[in-house]
């Protein structure tokens, strides 16, 4: 874990110091120079979490577009800005360049949070402003417990929101050619039977 000493004190940490204080089971992201403690997920969140990572490594690998990383790993959008740790993130492979050893240096192309009791208003409020600020092109805010879905895409600097069509279909305007079914994320059908739906088997 973090060496706790150091953030209880109040005193000001480098970004460059929190990466290399902090582990890959440290539950932490980094803000206005201070070390941010965050809960453990739940089985649902991860059960999310795990599902869309495994759709969306396949397609974006199959598709040669990028990567994803799913948590933990640090993203940090901009000089002034937070480290944050999404839970999934996209980034393509002409920004690859931006992918360091521990961390994002630089906005990905996709960031999805998924809600927890904990972190919706840091998920709705300050990632989403942080986010916007920060470049990230296309952020999705996805709440297992209320079903409700957010999609947000970059529009001269400010979020715009999209919505599902009349079937329910969200299309992403960063990952070429990648949909998802609004329902999916409720019941969370097998990994095989999705790719089979966006042509991959």
């Amino acid at each position: 874990m973090v060496r706790k000493e150091i953030g209880d004190k109040g005193e000001y940490m480098s970004y460059e110091d929190f990466l290399e204080l902090c582990d890959e089971d440290t539950l932490a992201e980094w803000v206005d120079g201070k070390i941010e403690m965050y809960s453990p997920a739940s089985n649902l969140h991860q059960d999310v979490v795990r599902w869309l990572t495994s759709v969306l490594s396949i397609y974006v690998e199959a598709k040669k577009q990028g990567v994803i990383r799913p948590a933990p790993f640090q993203m940090k959008t901009g000089r002034d800005l937070p480290g944050r740790e999404p839970d999934i993130i996209f980034i393509m492979k002409e920004n690859l360049d931006m992918l360091k050893e521990t961390h994002l240096d630089g906005p990905a192309d996709l960031v999805i949070e998924v809600v927890s009791s904990d972190s919706l208003l840091r998920d709705r409020g300050e990632r989403f402003a942080e986010y916007e600020l920060g470049g990230v092109k296309e952020y999705w805010i996805l709440d297992p417990n209320l079903k409700r879905l957010d999609f947000f895409v970059l529009k001269g600097g400010r979020y715009e929101r999209r919505a599902e069509d009349e079937v329910g279909i969200y299309r992403s305007e960063v990952i070429r050619g990648f949909w998802v079914n609004g329902g999916w994320f409720w019941n969370l059908p097998p990994v095989l039977e999705v790719l089979k739906e966006l042509g991959l088997i």
